[in-house]
């Protein structure tokens, strides 16, 4: 289960009660927590496929507790450039 960043979810990362940080990479206020299931996973694309994003990449960072960061990169369309200037 995604929970998403408050003040509640933020102190239990710090006490390690969550196993996974999830970021954007445009803020560095975390997104949410979880404990990186295959659920977790699928609602994560379920979350993306709700906000129109076609697909995204999990790049992780395992941390020397064992805890991970995972970085959330959306693959977008592409960006329409207007060549008439």
């Amino acid at each position: 289960m995604i929970h998403k960043h408050s003040n509640e979810t933020q102190t239990k990362w710090n006490r390690g009660e969550f196993k996974v940080q999830l970021l954007l990479p445009t803020t560095t206020r975390p997104m949410g927590f979880c404990d990186g299931t295959d659920e977790d996973i699928a609602e994560l694309n379920a979350i993306a496929e709700a906000e129109g994003v076609d697909g995204f990449d999990i790049q992780r960072k395992i941390l020397k507790t064992g805890r991970e960061i995972w970085t959330l990169v959306g693959s977008e369309p592409p960006e329409v450039v207007d060549d008439f200037v």
